[in-house]
């Protein structure tokens, strides 16, 4: 059994709470335990994973960016994944649910675990990056 982090930049509760549920029923479906903290917002969820990479099997990063009317957008979404996937590249275990959205209809129908569930599908993908460093490793 694993130990699984949920890291989630609680932004837009609603949205989070459905990327939460589905990450969190994926998981235990799988067998594993978790836990849930959370950040500021998106930049600091790849600085959360790696202080707290020593201490759990896998990650789940959650969150929700929504386009503005600004540039920000896109550096919160390029840089968080960019951070992740260094993380990722450097052997963690880690899948990645943010939501980089238009809008909020679109995050709220990728975050519903009866819609596209991206929460459950990136707690499924931590697992798989799990059995392959397990595998690999």
């Amino acid at each position: 059994m694993a130990n699984i982090l949920i890291v989630e930049a609680r932004f837009y509760d609603h949205l989070n709470d459905l990327l939460l549920a589905g990450a969190r029923a994926a998981i235990e479906a799988a067998g594993h335990s978790h836990e849930t903290i959370t950040v500021p917002g998106a930049l600091e969820v790849p600085g959360a994973i790696a202080l707290a990479a020593e201490s759990f099997d896998a990650f789940v990063a959650l969150g929700v960016v929504i386009r503005g009317e600004t540039y920000h957008f896109e550096i919160v979404a390029g840089e968080s994944a960019r951070g992740i996937m260094a993380l990722t590249m450097d052997g963690l275990a880690i899948g990645n649910g943010i939501l980089t959205t238009e809008n909020e209809a679109q995050a709220l129908t990728r975050a519903h675990p009866d819609e596209k569930d991206k929460g459950g599908e990136a707690a499924k993908a931590a697992i798989a990056m799990l059995d392959l460093q397990t595998r690999f490793g």
